[in-house]
């Protein structure tokens, strides 16, 4: 399996962790779950019907990690939850994808 860099991984959790003031997080959250050589963000919600438990989470974006290169790319997903590249920036460091993400020049991560 591969590893990724522990400093960019706390680096896209510490982001995730900064999206959403400390006093809301009952009402939103984002995470990051980390799978081989991904790092996917989601935005998660509180469950909306009484009879739910879980909180609905819904992918924002993905970075994958290229051991071989040291760069990460960036994808967004589809309303099927499907990946596509995002090709407005090249793959690179993580901090300069999180700007990307955060900056949000489409409207293809937050909307």
């Amino acid at each position: 399996m591969p590893v990724l860099p522990e400093l960019d991984v706390a680096r896209i959790r510490t982001y995730c962790n900064r999206r959403v003031a400390a006093h809301a997080r009952h009402e939103a959250r984002v995470e990051a779950t980390v799978r081989g050589k991904s790092v996917t963000i989601f935005d998660c919600r509180p469950p909306w019907h009484p009879s739910l438990t879980e909180w609905s989470r819904v992918p924002i974006a993905q970075l994958r990690y290229d051991p071989d290169a040291g760069h990460w790319t960036l994808y967004w997903a589809d309303r099927n939850g499907r990946w596509h590249l995002y090709d407005l920036i090249d793959p690179g460091p993580a901090a300069a994808l999180l700007a990307e993400i955060d900056e949000d020049p489409t409207s293809i991560f937050w909307g």
